[in-house]
């Protein structure tokens, strides 16, 4: 008597009604990603550009954050009818995105630090090869960002959550204001990796053109302290959502 109504309630326990959709293109992202990733490591570290070094290596936390969001659809799928999963599976996804921030904030303080050090150890730097591989990485995190835009602006589908509003204060798997923070998550990273590719190949043209070659360390700095903030965005509210918190533009809840 009481499966059936768990069973009602809780159609959306995987993580949104595109989870197999999502899941699909998050691992795909992650292949995408780590290939990226090697690719601009080598080069970086054989061209001697730093900025692109950083690239890479944020490109592989950012791999290992995905998988983190990626194995959270496959868990959630699996334990979906699980009883023991009181409000069901929803919470795994801002677990992962917890996790993924905190991977966020380290891969910020890792290149914030390497471009300082850059900036007392400079190194000659091969703009031309530096460039390509730059604009290829680029690619990369335009085509992720394209594979995971409609599921981020549409908040992953959530606009049945509030058939859980007279059962549970919380939006039941925590997705404040309708969001996966999952999905945001895995966007969030590769926005991350967009924009330190942005900021590598601007600092290595102006470098090839007037010789800055402090340009490259300090847009790695610039980079990082972009990736720290979005990094607590995240933090915040995939926090908020665990801990059940109540936004202050909402009311109280009558009952628990």
């Amino acid at each position: 008597m009481s499966d059936q109504p768990f069973t009602a309630r809780h159609d959306h326990i995987f993580l949104g009604e595109n989870h197999d959709r999502n899941a699909r293109r998050t691992w795909f992202v992650i292949a995408l990603t780590a290939s990226m990733m090697v690719v601009e490591i080598v080069a970086g570290s054989i061209y001697g550009s730093m900025a692109l070094v950083a690239d890479g290596w944020h490109m592989s936390t950012h791999a290992a954050a995905m998988l983190i969001s990626a194995l959270a659809y496959l868990y959630a799928r699996k334990h979906a009818r699980n009883p023991r999963f009181t409000f069901g599976t929803g919470k795994l996804g801002d677990l992962a995105a917890f996790a993924s921030a905190v991977v966020l904030a380290l891969v910020a303080l890792l290149i914030g630090w390497e471009s300082f050090l850059r900036f007392y150890s400079p190194v000659h730097i091969n703009f031309t090869q530096a460039i390509m591989v730059a604009c290829i990485g680029l690619g990369v995190n335009l085509v992720s960002a394209w594979l995971l835009r409609d599921d981020h602006s549409h908040h992953h589908g959530h606009d049945h959550h509030h058939d859980h509003d007279h059962h549970h204060p919380h939006p039941h798997g925590g997705h404040e204001g309708g969001k996966d923070n999952n999905l945001r998550a895995a966007y969030l990273h590769v926005l991350a990796d967009a924009l330190t590719s942005v900021l590598a190949i601007a600092a290595l043209l102006l470098g090839s053109f007037y010789g800055w070659l402090w340009l490259d360390p300090a847009m790695g700095v610039v980079g990082a302290l972009v990736i720290a903030r979005w990094s607590w965005g995240l933090v915040r509210d995939a926090g908020r959502v665990l801990i059940d918190y109540v936004p202050e533009s909402e009311d109280l809840p009558d009952e628990i």
